[in-house]
């Protein structure tokens, strides 16, 4: 028996075909060779959740679905044309009376709906389990865990409050780490790891010998944040949270860059009105985009600041791997709240994607933004922003922010109406 091996996807297909032929997790296990236990921690953790009807039923899970001569919850029942609630959507959502149910059977092995002989009958939230989908987030799990170091956002903001004003101070790493290792409790090597991607407000230039170094050579380490971080925070979670408050309009932002190692973009896309706003920034790093934020914030003030951003949708680039950094400001008040989209799903913020095209129609693919300020910048954003739109019914978004937000809001931000026949997006506006 190899229980220490991975199972590859023709043994997904097998569990797959014997769930589905309602087998137990025993006799699953003597096909492949594996203990028990490994078959049921394989199924628990890669079974898919699904909201799906049967039996000419949408999804319901209320208690009292079964007999409900509820209609007309959503105040209109002149223009419905379902005779009662429980077959249409809205209903737990309206019905004062809904009660969660789940499927008991759910609770127990084999944990999923594969080989039930009810589920074409069942409204309530199903589990299945898929080999190819298991196998696809076991695979970007494993490459994801190979991929570098790995630390929590809470474990770095712990660090930065011990070791950074020492450093500061003039004090080694060496002599910070010898005199306070049970309270750090991390590598020497680890700290100067943490000092030179920018993760704590110690900087190289704080410790005099280390700018003296030449750099080693070899392959650049990647270093990424602890995934944990996006826990209740995946695309679907958003569109949970935008089912419960529609009224939300997100923004979403997202990284242009130049050249590899030189100056990126941050671009943030307001949905509702198709303005973009774009932030030079010298380095790709979590603590520059908290910065760009945090500026705003001091700039806005808190109530126009949760009025412009009450939700941020954005990819999972390391750059965007410190949530809390935004979502709270320095005395630990919320002030929006982040999400990100599923890994190689750029469709999902299609429209900040789509608005790019401009600043490449500026800055074509490939030129370094080096030598570019951000006043030169903010003359870029002003010319896109005025360009009228199709979509916008003959409006520019500068037009559109103006009417929902006030003029005051965009001299704020510095930004600036282009006369239509001045527009240039060419890569002459910024020679």
């Amino acid at each position: 028996m190899n229980c220490f091996s991975h199972l590859s996807l023709s043994d997904r297909i097998r569990i797959e075909s014997s769930l589905n032929s309602r087998r137990s997790f025993k006799k699953i296990a003597e096909v492949l060779g594996k203990h028990p236990s490994s078959i049921s921690l394989e199924i628990r953790k890669h079974l898919q959740r699904k909201r799906t009807g049967g039996a000419g039923q949408c999804f319901n899970d209320c208690a009292k679905r079964m007999g409900c001569k509820c209609s007309g919850l959503c105040n209109v029942k002149g223009d419905c044309f379902k005779r009662y609630c429980h077959f249409c959507l809205k209903c737990s959502s309206v019905c004062p009376e809904y009660e969660h149910m789940s499927c008991p059977k759910l609770s127990r092995a084999p944990y999923v709906c594969n080989g039930c002989v009810q589920v074409r009958f069942c409204s309530l939230e199903k589990s299945f389990y898929e080999a190819e989908y298991a196998h696809k987030v076991s695979r970007e799990a494993l490459s994801e865990s190979r991929g570098g170091v790995s630390v929590d956002e809470e474990e770095i903001v712990r660090l930065d409050g011990i070791v950074s004003p020492l450093i500061k101070q003039g004090q080694s790493i060496y002599h910070i780490c010898s005199n306070n290792r049970d309270v750090i409790m991390r590598s020497e090597r680890s700290i100067y790891n943490y000092v030179e991607k920018k993760l704590l407000s110690a900087v190289n230039l704080d410790m005099p010998r280390k700018v003296r170094y030449r750099p080693r050579r070899g392959v650049k380490e990647h270093f990424k944040v602890d995934k944990s971080c996006r826990k209740g925070r995946m695309f679907s979670d958003f569109t949970e949270y935008l089912k419960d408050n529609p009224d939300v309009s997100p923004v979403q932002i997202d990284t242009v860059e130049g050249i590899k190692g030189g100056p990126v973009l941050l671009t943030v896309h307001f949905l509702d009105t198709s303005f973009m706003m774009a932030f030079l920034r010298g380095a790709n790093t979590a603590r520059s985009v908290s910065d760009v934020f945090d500026g705003l914030y001091s700039l806005l003030g808190i109530e126009s600041f949760k009025l412009l951003f009450p939700v941020i949708l954005t990819d999972n680039g390391s750059e965007f791997s410190a949530p809390m950094a935004l979502e709270k400001d320095a005395g630990g008040i919320r002030r929006c709240r982040v999400f990100y989209c599923d890994p190689s799903s750029p469709f999902q913020k299609g429209a900040i994607e789509n608005n790019h095209e401009l600043i490449r129609r500026i800055i074509p693919k490939g030129k370094s933004f080096g030598g570019l300020s951000q006043p030169q910048i903010q003359l870029m954003m002003d010319h896109i922003n005025s360009y009228n739109r199709k979509k916008l019914n003959g409006k520019s978004p500068h037009d559109l922010f103006s009417f929902l937000h006030g003029p005051e809001t965009l001299q704020r931000l510095g930004a600036t109406k282009i006369a239509p026949n001045e527009i240039r997006l060419s890569p002459s506006l910024l020679k």
